[in-house]
C-alpha cells in the first residue's frame, strides 16, 4: 500500500476522514496534533460568513484527549464579533460526539498601511543551507514523520537541547485542496517539543496538553521554521517555547505545556 496523498479526505462540508499520514509518534491509533490544529485553523478562517478583513492573530488549542485516526467533524461558533476583533470557538469531535480538541481563535482587522512595519528580516539559515537529519525512532513506517520534510539549521531530532528546524508538508492538508499559508504553519507548530526534545524518547513521554500560536505577520512560502527550546521540571511539567519563522523572517511564536513521565 502506498503512502497517503493527504492528511485528510473531505467527506462533507465539515467532516473529514483521517489518513495514516496524521499518525503521531506516541500511539499508532492517535494523531500528531499538528494536522488537527491546521484543520481547525482552516475551519475558523474559511467558515461561511467569515470576514475577509480579519486575520488570525492568536489561536489556543486545549487537547482534551488523543485524536483518533478516524472520521472527525469541525464545528465553529463566533463568541464575540466586533468592528475590529472577533473571537471564534472551534471543536474537533469524533463520531461518538466527544470533543477531542477545543480551540479559541482571536482574529483582528487588518488594513493597508495601518502602521509602520517593525519587524526583523531573516534570522536563521535558509532551508537550502540546512541539513537533513534522521527522525527520532518511531515504531511505524507511515505517519506525520513521513508526511513532513525536515531540515535542521541547528541541532537535530536525535540531539538533546535547543534546535532550529525547517519543516515542509509533503502532502496537502485536505486531499485535492491547495494548502493555505496558515495550514503550513499550524501543521508544523505543534512539533516544537519534538524538535527541541531534552529527554530520551525511548524512556520518557513528553506529550503536550495544549498549543498556543501567536502570528503577527501572515506567513509566506512552503517552509516553516521552528526555533525551539524545551524546559522541564523534575515534577513532570514542561514548556516548549518556539519562535516561528518563514523565509522572510520571524512571524510569531508557539508555546506548548508538556506532561512528562517515564514510559511504562
Amino acid at each position: 500500500m502506498g503512502h497517503p496523498q493527504a492528511f485528510y479526505e473531505r467527506l462533507a462540508e465539515d467532516r473529514y476522514a483521517s489518513t495514516e499520514a496524521t499518525r503521531g509518534p506516541w500511539d499508532a491509533a492517535s494523531q500528531h496534533a499538528g494536522p488537527p490544529a491546521a484543520l481547525i485553523g482552516r475551519a475558523v478562517e474559511t467558515r461561511p460568513g467569515a470576514r475577509d478583513d480579519l486575520r488570525l492573530a492568536r489561536i489556543t488549542y486545549e487537547i482534551l484527549r488523543p485524536v483518533p485516526i478516524a472520521p472527525l467533524t469541525v464545528g465553529t461558533e463566533v463568541l464575540r464579533a466586533g468592528r475590529s476583533t472577533e473571537l471564534v470557538e472551534a471543536r474537533l469531535t469524533t463520531d461518538d460526539g466527544r470533543t477531542a480538541v477545543l480551540a479559541r481563535a482571536l482574529r483582528l482587522r487588518v488594513a493597508r498601511d495601518a502602521g509602520p512595519a517593525v519587524a526583523q528580516g531573516p534570522q536563521v539559515p535558509a532551508p537550502g543551507e540546512s541539513g537533513t537529519e534522521p527522525f527520532f525512532p518511531v515504531p511505524w513506517d507511515t505517519g506525520y514523520h513521513t508526511a513532513m520534510e525536515s531540515r535542521f539549521a541547528a541541532g537535530s531530532f536525535t540531539e538533546k537541547g535547543p534546535a532550529t528546524c525547517w519543516m515542509r508538508m509533503r502532502v496537502p492538508l485536505v486531499a485535492g485542496e491547495e494548502p493555505r499559508p496558515l495550514d503550513r504553519v499550524l501543521t508544523a507548530a505543534d512539533s516544537g517539543n519534538g524538535v527541541a526534545n531534552v529527554l530520551d524518547f525511548g524512556r520518557h513521554l513528553f506529550v503536550n496538553a495544549d498549543l498556543t500560536v501567536h502570528l503577527y505577520r501572515h506567513p509566506v512560502g512552503e517552509w516553516v521554521c521552528l526555533q525551539a527550546r524545551t524546559s522541564v521540571d523534575a515534577a513532570g511539567v514542561g514548556l516548549a517555547d518556539t519562535r516561528l519563522h518563514d523565509e522572510k523572517g520571524p512571524i510569531g511564536r508557539g508555546a506548548q505545556t508538556l506532561f512528562v513521565t517515564a514510559r511504562p
